[in-house]
């Protein structure tokens, strides 16, 4: 006989985000900027993450709160374990909690693999995919015990397709798959284990692939090459970044806690 969750419950399993705190690696440019910024308006109290770049970082902040959010900024090297460890406990100070981690952070250096220096292979390993790590795991144990929690990766679709010139970049986006799904499977036992995998909107763990995205990144991308690129995507166009935003959000909220461990393609078509 079929069950249905309690009317409680249910009602707690919408799509705003107001009340929920959001920590966005590399969230003062591009892909990342949009996710807060479409964050904050639905809702959540965004803890941005930076490299370095300060003035980007205050025009994030002042453009959240112009609109009415709520938004911190947090300065830190995601390729540093302790530095995570560290920014994670700086949200966690500073709004008594933490319900969303969006590792976005990512770098490229791009050579052919015959070009390619081991320590530049290294760099983008320890920075795109030790880093996600390293800031899930300190968020995902609060999330377990809290009892509820989001994760969502963003990858890209190279990390399917391949790249030529990108076989560090690809290996580390392709890497973030069975990280999902590992911490997806483990955050579900853990909290079947404490009795709270039926109670709440769980701990779940998504990843995003974005296709070609109008950022700043594709200026490096030769003309020529681009509109290559853009001829193989059956859409004809490259995504906008607040078209990832869009999904990130979905997959944010109450009412995504039925999906879990899954990989979302937003790149028109490219792969199928």
């Amino acid at each position: 006989m079929a069950t249905t969750a309690p009317e409680s419950q249910t009602a707690a399993r919408g799509e705003s985000l107001t009340g929920r705190v959001a920590l966005v690696t590399g969230g003062t440019r591009g892909i990342g900027a949009a996710i807060c910024q479409r964050l904050a308006a639905d809702g959540a109290v965004v803890a941005a993450g930076y490299a370095g770049n300060q003035m980007r970082a205050d025009e994030l902040k002042e453009s959240i709160e112009a609109a009415g959010g709520t938004a911190s900024l947090h300065k830190g090297d995601i390729g540093d374990a302790d530095d995570c460890q560290r920014v994670v406990g700086d949200v966690l100070k500073e709004h008594g909690k933490l319900d969303i981690l969006v590792n976005n952070a990512g770098i490229t250096i791009d050579k052919p693999v015959w070009s390619l220096k081991s320590a530049e292979w290294d760099k983008v390993i320890q920075t795109n995919l030790s880093g996600a790590f390293y800031m899930s795991k300190p968020a995902i144990s609060f999330m377990i015990g809290q009892g509820s929690g989001r994760i969502i990766n963003i990858s890209s679709v190279t990390g399917e397709i391949g790249n030529i010139g990108q076989v560090n970049y690809t290996a580390a986006k392709s890497g973030m798959f069975a990280l999902t799904k590992t911490l997806a499977r483990e955050a579900c036992l853990a909290l079947r284990v404490a009795g709270k995998l039926e109670k709440g909107i769980g701990v779940t763990v998504n990843c995003v692939t974005p296709g070609l995205i109008d950022t700043d990144m594709v200026v490096t991308i030769p003309p020529y090459l681009l509109a290559e690129i853009i001829e193989r995507v059956p859409m004809h166009r490259m995504g906008q970044p607040e078209e990832i935003a869009r999904v990130v959000s979905f997959l944010a909220s109450d009412a995504s806690g039925y999906i879990t461990g899954q990989v979302w393609g937003v790149n028109g078509g490219l792969d199928m």
